[in-house]
């Protein structure tokens, strides 16, 4: 029997030759072209990318076979593309379905399957899950005879510049020329990702890192996170010329940033600013979501402007459903997925970084002092997550142990209330926190903190492990 294909928080993935087979990739598409032939439409359509992962172009032209033998329209993007431009793309040519072959940050050995609904955002975990029930064990192989030039010429096959219409996008929502013209010195990190040639297009003479194809990504797993971005922090140390740099990761649709010191400014801070410029200085409105991995501060920042606020479980399809059903002005998760207002239901990198640099464009401050304005409402905080790589039987005694509300105190730190939206987060005195969580996409075990400085988040964080690791 073949493997079981799980969708997971975002999407399946798996290590590329071992279970993210040519077949197995088949079978997926083939439970997704079922799942698009039973919502009963004249003529289904899909449009389908690939980022810049090993066999990209391959399981992307596998799944264009699958969709066209079922008579489905495939759009397909020719080259590599992010998340967001194939979102984007749903959107714009009015396509039932998006299909993502991408792992996005997970490590170069993975490759994976997103599915994006035809607003342009990710599909609803229950149509996940009924795409999920219709992946069959065994398929034909009808698929591998599908001649995609003759599709193209009968009308099933239609190339598309995804990148491009992103391009377009963006400058019509942003004034670049002003970023251009402000003197401010920015640098871009792609990590060897699909959102490298967007802003070099949107953007020219920014500093660019990691803007070539590599997918190995240089043996880093493209997660825009601190410990993975040392060559920017040292780049912008040793250079002390740049004010502010945008990172994102293999598909582009989370995004890590840095200050003008080369420390990096979290996504608690990133949603922070953006409540304040968006509200503040923009006129914006409407309801701010998040995940319960984010910081209580958000809260804090949405009753000072007396904003609606909602926590969802973790997942970045929680908050897209959100937005699609009301007015949310921001959607945002602590590992670096954030939407806005006025964009597709969908996290995305290089927007956020775009109207983070508008912002320091048009008020002519930095970084710093933007951030700063943002302590002045809330306070000031630092935040940093723990990957705990430990084996599955001793995670599942740390979860047991979490549903017993067995942990009353982490070291020198007392628990006063214990949260279970999606995960366990533990309340410290004096708005300090620590939260424990499984990856619901790779074998690991998250452990954030929140405490007013980042020696005092590493403590919490290490007095944790030491704890939970030992039961």
């Amino acid at each position: 029997m073949n493997t079981p294909i799980q969708f997971g928080t975002d999407g399946w993935r798996a290590i590329i030759a071992k279970d993210y087979t040519v077949e197995n990739v088949a079978r997926t598409a083939t439970g997704t072209a079922l799942w698009l032939l039973q919502q009963e439409m004249p003529i289904p359509s899909i449009v389908i990318g690939h980022d810049c992962r090993f066999g990209g172009k391959m399981f992307l032209e596998t799944t264009a076979r699958v969709m066209v033998s079922y008579g489905i329209k495939v759009y397909y993007a020719e080259g590599f593309v992010s998340t967001p431009m194939v979102s984007l793309g749903a959107q714009k040519y009015k396509c039932d379905l998006g299909v993502v072959i991408t792992a996005s940050h997970n490590p170069p050995s993975y490759n994976g399957f997103k599915l994006k609904a035809s607003y342009g955002g990710p599909l609803s975990p229950e149509k996940v899950q009924e795409v999920q029930d219709l992946i069959p064990d065994e398929i034909g192989n009808k698929y591998q005879s599908i001649d995609l030039q003759k599709a193209k010429e009968e009308g099933l096959y239609e190339l598309v510049d995804l990148e491009n219409d992103y391009i377009e996008h963006a400058k019509a929502n942003f004034d670049l020329a002003a970023i251009e013209k402000s003197g401010l010195k920015l640098a871009y990190d792609a990590m060897y990702g699909a959102g490298q040639n967007a802003l070099k297009k949107l953007l020219p003479n920014i500093t660019f890192l990691h803007c070539e194809e590599n997918p190995s990504f240089n043996g880093i797993a493209p997660e825009p996170i601190a410990k993975n971005l040392q060559e920017l922090s040292n780049y912008i140390k040793n250079n002390q010329n740049i004010d502010c740099a945008l990172a994102t990761d293999g598909d582009a649709d989370r995004i890590g940033l840095y200050n003008s010191h080369g420390e990096f400014v979290d996504s608690h801070h990133i949603i922070l600013l953006l409540i304040h410029y968006l509200v503040k200085y923009k006129k914006f409105s409407g309801k701010v979501v998040t995940a319960f991995s984010c910081t209580p501060r958000i809260a804090k920042m949405c009753e000072h402007y007396e904003l609606k606020h909602e926590t969802v479980k973790i997942g970045f399809k929680y908050i897209a459903g959100k937005m699609v059903e009301g007015d949310v002005l921001i959607g945002g998760e602590e590992s670096g997925g954030i939407a806005t207002k006025g964009h597709i239901p969908e996290r995305d990198g290089i927007w956020m970084g775009l109207i983070i640099w508008e912002y320091m464009a048009k008020s002519g401050k930095s970084l710093e002092d933007l951030i700063q304005e943002v302590y002045n409402i809330v306070g000031s905080f630092q935040f940093e997550r723990s990957d705990l790589h430990i084996d599955e039987a001793l995670k599942q005694r740390i979860i047991a142990k979490c549903k017993e509300n067995a942990f009353q105190q982490f070291g020198d730190y007392k628990v006063e209330r214990l949260e279970t939206v999606d995960g366990f987060k533990f309340f410290l005195p004096n708005e300090r926190w620590v939260m424990i969580r499984p990856s619901g996409t790779e074998p690991v075990l998250r452990v954030y903190a929140e405490a007013p400085t980042l020696e005092e988040v590493r403590t919490i964080l290490k007095q944790t492990e030491e704890i939970v690791k030992n039961i």
